[in-house]
């Protein structure tokens, strides 16, 4: 049997090494080192969540919002762990949060090539959008100085 609770920055090291075991999975080095999940729970303090199970970490959602609009990053459940309900009871327990915190949409990005993801939004019923694209810019002095001339 498994429980999902809330995130804690004291379990960022086995989320991390949960992160390492999932094929296909890619972290960045700011943004998912511990001083950046510190930052990312300390603005969203109710809405990622774990799943454990023996003690043991055995799921993660990094969830959050802009007060307008959620989104999940990192939805991840240990391989062997797989196909139990904890991805979807995680996810759930995300949305209830986001609800909670007056927000009415959530969205989140899945690789093209992660098959197994893509399967899982699809089928906990999630709408792929194809109606719009995604663009990012890493915010580093260098690419600023660099848009900016």
């Amino acid at each position: 049997m498994f429980t999902v609770r809330t995130m804690r920055i004291e379990d960022y090291d086995q989320v991390y090494e949960l992160w390492m075991t999932i094929r296909g999975f890619r972290i960045r080095s700011i943004d998912d080192s511990r001083e950046g999940v510190a930052r990312f729970l300390l603005r969203n303090p109710t809405t990622s969540v774990v799943a454990e199970m023996d003690g043991k970490i055995v799921g993660a959602i990094l969830c959050g919002h802009d007060g307008r609009r959620g989104c999940l990053y990192h939805v991840c459940v240990r391989e062997g762990c797989r196909r139990m309900g904890i991805g979807k009871a995680m996810v759930v327990s995300c949305m209830e949060a986001l609800r909670r915190e007056q927000i009415s949409k959530v969205s989140l990005i899945a690789f093209t090539k992660n098959d197994i993801g893509n399967a899982f939004w699809k089928c906990i019923g999630w709408t792929k959008r194809e109606d719009l694209n995604y663009y990012d810019f890493v915010l580093n002095r260098e690419n600023i100085e660099k848009f900016n001339e």
